[in-house]
């Protein structure tokens, strides 16, 4: 299942670099939310500073996984259904999309770092969080648009459908975050919010490899 898996999502990393309006679209939406939200406001605490970076990773998240599925044609799908397993088609999938929203979220730290005032006491910590982040965030998506892209095509179903899985991990990202502000946690509480997420992960990781074959199906 493994090469299969690579040759596919070797395919979607040179198509997204074929197609680089996407990539670019994406990195525009990014430099400008942080952008008028720097003019919008003049100095945000920790808390609002915090909370609306995750939002943002939230929005930039839909808009970059939201394509993982839904510009797939039948036609493709099709021909993907003869040549490999559905484990290995939703495995590259879930693979490709951690990357890219990984790198989404960091280039976002970076600018919402540079562009509004920076209250972290411990900028390592929370940019491993947000890598954590930005990779649980991602395989939600993409499980909500393996589910959306079967019913005909629509984006605003995966959105529907996530919020109430993205809604809790949200928060645990926030509260955990909060570590990097000189908030006081007890150590055991650290690592079982750490832990939540993780479990939260292998969670969605096993519902992706069990329920996409059934959809694969269809």
């Amino acid at each position: 299942m493994l090469k299969p898996a690579f040759s596919l999502l070797k395919k979607d990393v040179l198509l997204e670099l074929r197609q680089q309006h996407t990539l670019y679209g994406i990195l525009l939406y990014i430099a400008s939310t942080v952008f008028v939200l720097s003019l919008a406001v003049d100095q945000l605490d920790a808390d609002v500073w915090n909370g609306l970076f995750w939002v943002i990773q939230l929005f930039v998240c839909v808009n970059a996984v939201a394509k993982s599925f839904l510009q797939e044609s039948k036609g493709r799908m099709l021909y993907y259904y003869t040549i490999v397993s559905p484990g290995a088609f939703i495995t590259a999938k879930l693979i490709y999309n951690v990357f890219m929203m990984i790198a989404m979220s960091l280039i976002s730290l970076v600018l919402y770092a540079a562009f509004l005032n920076n209250p972290l006491t411990n900028a390592f910590l929370f940019t491993g969080i947000t890598v954590l982040g930005g990779a649980s965030i991602s395989l939600v998506f993409t499980l909500m648009s393996a589910i959306a892209a079967k019913a005909s095509q629509n984006a605003a179903l995966m959105a529907i459908l996530g919020f109430p899985v993205i809604l809790p991990l949200l928060l645990l990202l926030m509260r955990l975050s909060k570590t990097a502000f000189n908030e006081v946690f007890r150590e055991g509480a650290l690592l079982n919010l750490t832990g939540l997420i993780i479990g939260l992960d292998a969670l969605i990781i096993a519902m992706a490899v069990i329920l996409f074959p059934y959809l694969w199906k269809e």
